[in-house]
């Protein structure tokens, strides 16, 4: 398993070259100091192909991507692409850093995700993402009960759609509105979008059906809040953050690449802290 860094160039594709994985190709190649080759996976019909720098490789199937021989391969192209392509690359024996964690909600995906990394004996990557204490929630394993409530509230406009969805027009908005509660599973499917945090939480903790999830939408939030609260028989835990939104995309928090750019280099580290 690739765990040290050196001199020979490592191999990092990103599938998908949105805001995130923009951002992320950024911050490699402005703060990695290890020589790193990029490539960025899209389909050849593409619009986002002319985003692309010079110097990263382009490639358009998985067949390409194979033949190129990623180090690691981190997927930031939403829940399909996830599906599609992860599977296959962990049998390949490649870590895959996934960035649409909600797509692990399904059970199926889930088992087709661990299964295939278990045949490649490699790893599925699950960063952060815009949310804290995962290390915290990963220390309740042997406690029972727990009790975790996420709640997440963001601004009108990481919701516009949804909102006119339902008959509400988010210009005369003017008092917040819960758009769901329920568990982590169906908030994640049900918002691929915006609940990722959702299926992290989950996964770190207590498991999708019992963590409970509020979604609320706020013209006077002034970014995109997250709070967790935990009870158990060890004490309590309240963690609140409120993180700027992407400037390329007001559903995702702008702290979510600069933690996969943390991941990406804690797979890489000799020392790890913490997680």
């Amino acid at each position: 398993m690739k765990t040290a860094h050196s001199s020979t160039p490592r191999k990092i594709a990103l599938i998908g070259f949105g805001s995130i994985a923009q951002d992320v190709l950024t911050g490699l190649k402005q703060v990695d100091p290890f020589p790193t080759d990029c490539a960025v996976v899209l389909r050849p019909d593409s619009g986002s192909r002319r985003n692309v720098p010079k110097g990263v490789a382009m490639l358009s199937t998985l067949d390409e991507l194979l033949t190129w021989g990623p180090s690691l391969v981190i997927e930031a192209a939403g829940q399909d692409a996830a599906r599609e392509n992860i599977p296959a690359l962990l049998e390949h024996g490649i870590d895959v850093l996934i960035t649409s964690v909600g797509a692990l909600a399904d059970n199926t995906t889930y088992a087709a995700m661990v299964n295939a990394a278990r045949k490649g004996q490699c790893r599925l990557i699950i960063p952060a993402g815009a949310v804290a204490s995962l290390d915290y929630l990963g220390a309740l394993g042997n406690i029972t009960p727990v009790s975790v409530v996420y709640e997440s509230r963001k601004p009108v406009a990481a919701w516009r759609e949804e909102l006119r969805a339902l008959g509400i027009d988010p210009d005369t908005l003017d008092e917040e509105v819960e758009l769901f509660a329920g568990s982590a599973n169906e908030a994640a499917l049900r918002y691929p979008k915006n609940l990722n945090v959702a299926a992290t939480l989950a996964l770190a903790g207590v498991g999708m059906a019992q963590t409970r999830v509020r979604v609320v939408v706020d013209p006077r939030a002034a970014g995109n809040q997250h709070r967790v609260t935990v009870q158990s028989a060890l004490g309590t835990l309240e963690t609140t953050l409120v993180n700027n939104p992407s400037p390329g995309n007001p559903k995702t928090s702008w702290i979510v690449s600069q933690s996969v750019i943390h991941a990406v280099r804690r797979q890489f580290a000799t020392v790890l802290i913490g997680g």
